[in-house]
């Protein structure tokens, strides 16, 4: 096998290992793994803190190998939704979570954090009407930000 076989072979494959990863490997405050709706659900009271809009958790399990939730929030301005970012991070490396990877800081207008087996997006709000990401994961169960203070 050629070298440049195997470096594509190990790009290809590296998400796959590295969402595996997360899930055996992601620590709560105990030391006992934190499930993937924790994860969500921390991520989601975190942008909750910092005035986030239409905060919606949904589970894409068995639906996609991507992960197995998502969590979409909307912020007003490019500052508000750097903070929220920037909150969701800390919140969760409270928790002993890290992110694989943080995509959009430059624009701020779509970031998107990637945790394994939580993606969280943050929409400004003239980029998420535009995409309607919530539409395309229309079958998937959700949970509203109704229920973040009770969940």
């Amino acid at each position: 096998m050629t070298a440049a076989v195997r470096a594509l072979r190990n790009r290809c494959f590296s998400r796959a290992r590295s969402h595996t990863f997360e899930r055996q490997f992601s620590r709560g405050k105990e030391g006992l793994p934190l499930e993937s709706k924790d994860k969500a659900l921390v991520a989601a009271r975190a942008a909750h803190d910092k005035k986030a809009k239409d905060i919606i958790i949904l589970d894409v399990q068995g639906k996609t190998t991507i992960a197995d939730y998502f969590v979409i929030c909307s912020g007003e301005s490019t500052p508000q939704v750097k903070a929220i970012e920037e909150h969701i991070e800390s919140k969760l490396a409270e928790e002993d979570v890290r992110f694989l990877r943080v995509e959009g800081l430059r624009y701020c207008n779509w970031v998107l954090m990637d945790y394994g087996d939580v993606i969280v997006h943050i929409f400004d709000e003239d980029m998420r009407a535009f995409y309607e990401l919530e539409k395309l994961w229309i079958d998937a169960k959700r949970i509203e930000a109704d229920s973040l203070t009770s969940v």
